[in-house]
């Protein structure tokens, strides 16, 4: 199963509203990291490989039609070369008030440092970090990043295969892109802020075996 769908946006712009949509419009499942967490240290060196430019892109989205949200959209362009039918959709958001959502969930800074302690800080480093210069709490340079990125798929992605959208736009631009009906009821919008701080304070609280109940992780000091 090829993804037909990919989603160039950074986490906490609307990704699992996004995630939400296309499983509604039967371009599930779709992969985001909360599909990606629970599977474990054996799925996540996957994502290590791919890395280090040896991906298996096939394994990691077996079962999978769509794929957004980290790490997905930090190697969307590799995405997009490797699955040339699919159709690339970027979410933006305000960058101010994406920065400010981020500093209270994925990169906040107790999150960030728990990291550096646990197997999973060398897939998220690799995946996310190093994309963003490792810099998880500089405003300017996070913003600035923001921008580059949004410039980067408008410049790598043809057009006639992107959307640009924000979530708070709902159905029709993301229907009328991917050729599809517009679905009765309104557009899942899905704020995920409180249900993100829970699980990443449960997380470092009791540890990723406990949360995700696989085996044979370990604890492991990582730089990032």
């Amino acid at each position: 199963m090829a993804l037909q769908v990919i989603g160039a946006g950074f986490g906490r712009t609307g990704t699992m509203s996004l995630k939400a949509a296309l499983e509604q419009l039967g371009l599930g499942p779709c992969y985001h990291m909360v599909e990606c967490l629970p599977r474990g240290p054996e799925h996540w060196q996957k994502w290590t490989d791919a890395a280090s430019g040896q991906p298996d892109w096939d394994t990691i989205f077996d079962g999978f039609r769509a794929a957004v949200d980290f790490p997905a959209c930090s190697n969307y362009k590799a995405l997009a070369d490797y699955y040339p039918e699919a159709k690339v959709v970027l979410t933006v958001r305000d960058p101010e008030r994406w920065f400010e959502s981020t500093q209270e969930t994925i990169f906040a800074p107790h999150w960030i440092q728990y990291l550096k302690t646990v197997e999973m800080g060398k897939f998220i480093s690799t995946n996310i970090n190093d994309y963003l210069q490792d810099r998880m709490h500089d405003k300017d340079h996070l913003i600035r990043r923001f921008h580059d990125h949004t410039e980067a798929v408008k410049n790598s992605i043809s057009p006639s295969r992107l959307l640009i959208v924000e979530v708070k736009d709902g159905w029709k631009p993301l229907c009328e892109f991917l050729e599809l009906p517009v679905p009765e009821g309104e557009f899942p919008f899905v704020n995920d802020t409180e249900a993100t701080k829970e699980i990443i304070n449960k997380l470092i609280a009791e540890g990723f075996e406990a949360v995700f109940g696989y085996t044979g992780t370990r604890s492991a000091a990582m730089s990032e």
